[in-house]
C-alpha cells in the first residue's frame, strides 16, 4: 500500500513551483487593459462630478498620476483631453462663480455645465468606439 501512495503522489516542490497557463495573448494585453480600465475610471469620475463636482478633481489627480503610463500609447490623447477637460472647466466655474453677482456668471456656469458635460459623454463614446480625440479641440 506504501508502494502505491508513494507512486501517485506528486512531490510537494513540484506542486508549489507549477504555475497556471496564461495564454500569451492575455499577458501580452494586460498592460493596455490596465490602462483601460483607469481611462474608463477616470471619465466615471468626471461623470459622477456632474451631479457631484469633487469627483472631478479625484479624476485629475488619477489622470495626473497615470499620464506618463500613458505616453505612447492609444489612450495618450485620452488622458491629455480628460486633463484639459478639467482645467478648462474649473476655470469657466470660477469666472461663472464670480460673475454670478452681475447676472451673467449664472450663463457662464450655464454653458460650462453643458460644454462639460457634452466633453465628457463625447470622449466616452469616442474612447469607448477606440477612436481618438483632440486634446486640443474645444469640443
Amino acid at each position: 500500500m506504501d508502494d502505491i501512495n508513494e507512486q501517485n503522489s506528486v512531490p510537494q516542490d513540484a506542486e508549489q513551483n507549477a504555475q497556471p497557463h496564461v495564454p500569451q495573448t492575455i499577458q501580452q494585453n494586460a498592460p493596455q487593459d490596465n490602462l483601460r480600465t483607469y481611462i474608463m475610471v477616470i471619465y466615471g469620475l468626471y461623470a459622477l462630478a456632474i451631479l457631484v463636482g469633487v469627483s472631478a478633481l479625484i479624476g485629475v489627480i488619477v489622470a495626473y498620476v497615470k499620464r506618463d503610463d500613458m505616453r505612447g500609447t492609444a489612450y495618450e490623447c485620452h488622458i491629455d483631453y480628460l486633463i484639459k477637460t478639467f482645467w478648462y472647466g474649473l476655470a469657466v466655474l470660477v469666472v461663472g462663480w464670480i460673475t454670478s453677482f452681475i447676472l451673467i456668471g449664472l450663463l457662464v456656469l450655464f454653458a460650462g455645465y453643458i460644454w462639460f458635460t457634452y466633453r465628457v459623454v463625447a470622449g466616452f463614446i469616442k474612447f469607448n468606439d477606440g477612436k481618438a480625440v483632440d486634446p486640443n479641440g474645444w469640443l
